[in-house]
């Protein structure tokens, strides 16, 4: 994983103490109840030799309701990170050291996804905040192991993933974001 970038010597708006990025979780829920949040998804993907997508990775986990969902990767962009170290950093948390992420070396976003606390406003809801995702289709090379609380990872054609069956398995509008991922890199079934 890259290292994200040191704070700049003259920086003298942040408290040294809280150069980390992280917020405390009083503070979190301060600046949630305030302002959108940034977000990475990333769709992880295997490509055969001509770069066509053959295979989207989906995590298994269970939701704060007891229930067994899908999910992306995905996760806050930090203070002073660039995305490109925040889908990196939350690669390997999701998929382990060795997933070997090919992020491109100017990364675009194949579409902005924005979670809104309220149902019905957009297809992505996230009832804890308003975030706006940036989200990624990225090709991993290594070996993919489900890390943190997810329970396993499954490599599915891209036509399973985007059957109803595995998408009446993902939450807050990331099967939306599968069928969009699989659009974009033309093998939407």
């Amino acid at each position: 994983m890259t290292d994200t970038a040191d704070y700049p010597q003259d920086d003298f708006y942040r408290d040294p103490s809280q150069a980390s990025g992280w917020l405390t979780d009083e503070d979190l829920a301060v600046v949630r109840a305030q302002l959108p949040l940034i977000y990475i998804d990333a769709i992880p993907v295997r490509v055969d030799d001509s770069g066509d997508v053959i295979a989207v990775g989906l995590l298994l986990r269970v939701n704060t309701q007891g229930v067994m969902t899908r999910a992306l990767v995905s996760g806050r962009v930090m203070y002073h990170e660039r995305v490109r170290d925040a889908l990196l950093r939350h690669i390997e948390k999701d998929l382990g050291p060795v997933a070997l992420p090919q992020v491109p070396p100017s990364p675009q976003p194949f579409t902005v996804a924005e979670y809104f606390p309220t149902p019905g406003i957009t297809a992505f809801h996230d009832p804890r905040q308003h975030a706006v995702s940036l989200a990624y289709v990225v090709p991993v090379t290594g070996d993919c192991r489900p890390q943190q609380n997810s329970l396993d990872l499954a490599w599915l054609t891209p036509e399973e993933a985007c059957a109803d069956d595995v998408q009446a398995e993902m939450m807050n509008g990331q099967g939306m974001l599968i069928k969009q991922a699989m659009a974009h890199v033309g093998r939407l079934p």
